[in-house]
């Protein structure tokens, strides 16, 4: 496997990374929800996705195609006609400092068995890999593992990649609430490089904890339980050997959303808006739903 052809396998799994990855608790059975008043001419809708589970699924969402059918536009975290500049990106920004080697950041012990872990799952060692940071190393492992526990998901459609496919064959514009290097500073520059070898040594020692978190995931998903899944991510869990610290569950939710609600008044302003967004966004205190009640909007689930 080239170098080159790793990047492209990690552009793929980003979204799987970013995700419904972090409501009150009322009215939490839905993962379709209306957004009105406030001066908007035309609704708005707002739509909790989730990179792992079919497209097939929203078959079985009542109300879903006459919300999208009766939007001018179409806005996700970022507009993925953008993938490329993102593969290019990451070759950049996803290597560590010249002057930094895993000599420096790992015993020698944890070298050794990550770079056994690396042969085994990705078929290559450090001595490839080894130029890139760790939480890229991190994002790799990640990918190839779902690829390995979901063999039958691994090449299907995302449903954002659905929505933004469908507004374009409709020749409706697709907006991103986020660039590209906004999205490459939280994965590889949020957290020091110390950290992020720590949390690659954790799924480097526990391959089945991912495995784990994905099922209890789905299972909330496919029940359209928000609060389970507002739970995930905001209630520490005592047995988790890799725990997120306060301010990394922030830098991925909390400050992102704080971003999007500056923006999306203006977009659902302009046009009405079919907004598509990682699940875990929609939930909590902090979460788009509240976010967008605190504004003065409505948001009603969709029954």
């Amino acid at each position: 496997m080239k170098i080159k052809r790793i990047f492209g396998i990690v552009v793929l799994g980003l979204t799987v990374i970013l995700s419904c990855n972090n409501a009150s608790s009322k009215n939490s059975d839905s993962l379709l929800w209306s957004i009105s008043g406030n001066g908007l001419e035309k609704p708005s809708y707002l739509f909790g996705t989730h990179h792992l589970i079919p497209i097939s699924f929203l078959d079985n969402i009542e109300g879903l195609e006459s919300a999208f059918e009766s939007t001018e536009q179409t806005v996700g975290e970022i507009d993925l006609n953008e993938m490329n500049h993102l593969q290019l990106k990451l070759m950049s920004e996803a290597l560590m400092p010249e002057d930094i080697t895993y000599d420096s950041l790992l015993n020698a012990e944890d070298i050794a068995l990550l770079d056994s872990a690396l042969h085994e799952w990705v078929g290559l060692g450090l001595d490839h890999l080894g130029q890139m940071k760790p939480a890229m190393l991190s994002n790799l492992i990640s990918v190839t593992l779902y690829k390995k526990y979901y063999p039958h998901l691994s090449g299907e459609k995302s449903m954002d990649e659905y929505f933004q496919e469908e507004a374009s064959k409709r020749f409706r514009p697709v907006k991103g609430l986020e660039t590209v290097d906004e999205q490459i500073e939280i994965l590889f520059n949020s957290q020091s490089l110390n950290r992020q070898a720590e949390l690659l040594m954790c799924i480097v020692k526990h391959p089945n904890l991912l495995k784990e978190q994905i099922d209890k995931l789905q299972a909330a998903y496919y029940a359209y339980d928000l609060e389970s899944i507002r739970k995930l991510y905001e209630e520490d869990d005592p047995n988790d050997p890799c725990p997120a610290t306060a301010e990394e569950k922030d830098m991925l939710n909390k400050y992102r959303n704080q971003q999007w609600l500056e923006k999306l008044p203006a977009l659902m302003q302009e046009k009405s808006s079919f907004i598509a967004v990682g699940c875990a966004h929609l939930v909590g205190e902090d979460g788009l739903i509240e976010g967008l009640r605190k504004l003065g909007y409505k948001v009603e689930p969709v029954k």
